[in-house]
């Protein structure tokens, strides 16, 4: 017996193919691995520009008087940098200064923060979230 399952689009799945992106299941989303050879793309970014379609990655929101904090207990980077309507790129931390993950908080508001995380990871980098609130005034969702 087999299971089907869809395997999701962003909004620029299209244009991708259009491109000749070569198109691949990445942990349930069809995204482009390669368009000419990784020679050829490299020296476009490096001489130009590239384009990395982030739609596929999980998001985390993070409110409540408390966000500031908990954003920066667990990064090492200083938040005071993601101003409103601008993001930081950084990594949640465990408790021995490992890697959770890699990360890209954004400010939305005041105590308002959009944390964008790996797709694949999202489950885990949100629990951890939760874990290292404790008592702190926060609220998050997916």
């Amino acid at each position: 017996m087999t299971t089907a399952t869809t395997v999701r689009k962003t909004a620029l799945n299209e244009v991708m193919r259009k491109a000749g992106g070569k198109m691949v299941d990445f942990h349930g989303w069809e995204l482009p691995i390669q368009f000419e050879g990784i020679l050829k793309e490299h020296a476009a970014v490096r001489n130009s520009a590239g384009i990395f379609d982030v739609s596929h990655m999980g998001q985390i929101f993070v409110t409540g008087p408390d966000s500031f904090k908990l954003l920066q207990k667990t990064t090492p980077t200083t938040l005071r940098k993601a101003v409103v309507g601008k993001g930081v790129y950084s990594h949640l931390l465990n408790e021995k200064g490992g890697l959770v993950d890699d990360i890209i908080a954004f400010c939305l508001a005041l105590n308002r923060y959009l944390v964008i995380v790996n797709a694949t990871t999202s489950t885990k980098d949100y629990q951890w979230l939760l874990s290292q609130a404790g008592r702190m005034n926060v609220k998050s969702g997916k």
